[in-house]
C-alpha cells in the first residue's frame, strides 16, 4: 500500500498526505530529481519555474537536487514552523523521515530553513512568508527571518 498521496493543500498549492499511519522515525520518501550544480538548477528554475514553487534541495557537498527535473511527489512537501517530518542526508541522497507519529490523512511538513543571497527587505520577506498557521509560526520560511 502506498504511504503518501499528493493532493490540494490548505497551506499552499499541492501537499503530500499520509495514506496510512506513519511511525516516528520512519523514512517516508526520498527527495528525487536531477543532481546538478546550483548554477545549472537556478538557470533551469528561472527558465522553467512553476510560479510560486521552487523544487531545489541543497546537498552538503554544494550540489542540488532539482525536483522539477525527474522529481517525485516529495517535491510537493510544504513548509511548517512545526514540522512533522525532517530531511536526512545520507550518501548524497535526501530522505524524508517522520519526526513523530503521523495519522492517515495528515499532511506531511518539513521546515525549509531557506537562505537567500538578496539583501533582506520587505519584498524578500513577503516572497518567503510562511502560511503554516502553527502556534509557533515564525512568519517566514527563511532560516533567519531578520
Amino acid at each position: 500500500m502506498r504511504r503518501v498521496i499528493v493532493r490540494r493543500s490548505s497551506v499552499h498549492g499541492k501537499g503530500v498526505f499520509a495514506m496510512r499511519p506513519l511511525a516516528a522515525g520512519e523514512r517516508v520518501l526520498e527527495y528525487k530529481g536531477a543532481i546538478t550544480p546550483w548554477h545549472v538548477a537556478v538557470r533551469r528554475h528561472r527558465r522553467n519555474g512553476i510560479a510560486g514553487h521552487t523544487f531545489l534541495f541543497g546537498l552538503s557537498d554544494g550540489r542540488v537536487i532539482d525536483g522539477s527535473c525527474g522529481g517525485n511527489s516529495s517535491r510537493w512537501l510544504n513548509h511548517s514552523c512545526a514540522p512533522n517530518c525532517e530531511s536526512i542526508e545520507d550518501g548524497g541522497r535526501i530522505f524524508i523521515q517522520a519526526i513523530r507519529s503521523i495519522e492517515a490523512g495528515e499532511e506531511l511538513f518539513i521546515e525549509y530553513l531557506l537562505a537567500v543571497e538578496s539583501p533582506m527587505d520587505e519584498d524578500v520577506r513577503a516572497q518567503y512568508a510562511c502560511r503554516c498557521a502553527a502556534t509557533c509560526c515564525r512568519q517566514s520560511m527563511l532560516a533567519t527571518a531578520a
